[in-house]
């Protein structure tokens, strides 16, 4: 079995922590590891890291790197889609891979699953997925329900009749229902939520794409080389409409363990831990004769008081206060902030490279002060500013600097000036992190105002 974990979603449902430079599969949300690490990690029981394929993009190709490093799967596929074309094409391009790269033949079955959802109970889990893996390989396109505990308006759903024990026969994929429907399937009890996984064998999926889009399978005739380049030409359209919902050999397996989805601010409410008043605190937080609330802090503490059903998020540049109920509407707060261009909507105050990440501290008309973060071995580019000259202080670690022909060692609580026009370099030559305070100044601070030679 090859697994396909699809980690290129840039969603921003749970705006301010989510946003398309750091998007919800990178969150550390009810522990240690990413929802992409925990992810990795409940395949890695299964199946080796070699046979492990993530299907991202090159905006997150670091993010991605750095996961697997930090579960242990280094030496998993990571597939780079050079646009985003929804759930359909991004199957099929890892179902390219699996033939032209890795020589996989037309019985190896393929399971699909999401890079940020929340899944409980690992035996239940596994067991499922054993079954799943069954009825694959009777050709069938397999895909997984969860029974519904509420009326939730925020999923799809599968309506299913059971045909034999544990086999059911998908009738039909609804879309999100109102509240009134998303009752009345409840209490029909023979819909599910759609959790969004899949499981097939290559030689399955290729005659339903011939048969339903043949437009995809027509740029899959390529090398993959040629499909990567050709990328751009496929439908944006998701696995749901291109395939399952029209596909007659789909069977659905109920999955019985603990699933969400983490859709929304009162999604993570429900994964969090809770104290006696029904309160849960992430973060520097304290909460005065409140009950069933969520307050979740990452730079400042927070304080609520006489507060009943409130989720409060705060970063260092947003805070966000709803009532519990309506956090799906934080979609539409990002849309707003997009349409008068606003930068909160698209990206954090700290962006993450290949070489570690930088944080905006503060900035002004002619200033910028930022804190660098550079891994062990980083090196940042050969570069040059017309407009602006910057000042390095070292915090921790030693900094290798070249300015010109010139490279100084600048150890803790040194600094060193970089004047306008001058070529410079930043480098991490040591062991441990490196981190510095940057302060940019002159009469042009923008980003735009660099030249790389290197």
């Amino acid at each position: 079995m090859k697994v396909v974990i699809l980690a290129g979603g840039g969603g921003t449902r749970l705006f301010p922590l989510s946003r398309p430079s750091f998007p919800k599969q990178f969150l550390k949300i009810d522990g240690e590891n990413s929802l992409l690490g925990q992810t990795v990690a409940r395949f890695l029981s299964r199946v080796e890291a070699k046979d492990i394929l993530v299907v991202t993009n090159q905006e997150y190709l670091y993010h991605v790197q750095s996961e697997l490093a930090d579960c242990g799967a280094s030496d998993a596929h990571v597939i780079l889609e050079p646009i985003g074309r929804n759930t359909a094409p991004a199957i099929a391009l890892a179902v390219k891979y699996c033939t032209d790269v890795l020589d996989c033949n037309h019985n190896e079955v393929i399971f699909v699953s999401p890079a940020d959802h929340v899944i409980r109970s690992g035996k239940e889990f596994s067991q499922c997925v054993d079954f799943a893996i069954t009825l694959a390989r009777r050709d069938k396109l397999v895909t997984f329900g969860i029974l519904p505990s509420k009326p939730e308006t925020g999923y799809g759903y599968i309506e299913a009749e059971e045909k034999n024990n544990n086999e059911y026969e998908v009738i039909s994929f609804k879309e999100k229902p109102e509240l009134a429907l998303a009752k009345a399937y409840l209490k029909a009890g023979n819909y599910y939520w759609n959790s969004g996984m899949f499981a097939f064998t290559i030689g399955l999926m290729l005659a339903e794409l011939n048969r339903y889009q043949p437009e995809i399978v027509k740029l899959l005739e390529a090398d993959y080389e040629k499909v990567i380049g050709n990328f751009g030409a496929m439908p944006n359209i998701s696995i749901d409409y291109a395939i399952t919902e029209r596909s007659t050999s789909v069977m659905m397996v109920p999955l019985t363990c603990y699933w969400n989805d983490i859709g929304s601010w009162d999604a993570i409410y429900e994964v969090l831990e809770k104290d006696e008043a029904g309160n849960s605190l992430d973060g520097d937080c304290l909460a005065v004769d409140c009950k069933n609330s969520l307050f979740m802090g990452r730079d400042r503490l927070i304080v609520g008081i006489g507060l009943d059903d409130i989720l409060l998020v705060e970063t260092n540049d947003v805070i966000v206060a709803a009532k519990k109920g309506e956090s799906q509407k934080v979609k539409d707060v990002v849309d707003e902030l997009k349409r008068h261009n606003r930068k909160e909507a698209y990206e954090h105050t700290t962006l993450y490279r290949s070489w570690g990440n930088t944080s905006l501290l503060g900035e002004g008309s002619s200033y910028r002060m930022k804190k660098i973060h550079v891994k062990p071995g980083g090196k940042l580019s050969l570069q040059m500013h017309y407009h602006r000259s910057e000042h390095w202080i070292v915090i921790s670690g030693t900094a290798k600097v070249t300015m010109g022909e010139e490279v100084h060692l600048i150890h803790e609580n040194e600094s060193v000036f970089i004047p306008q026009n001058v070529k410079h370099r930043l480098e991490n030559p040591g062991k441990i992190p490196l981190e510095i305070i940057e302060v940019q100044n002159g009469s042009y601070i923008g980003e735009d105002d660099i030249v790389r030679f290197d």
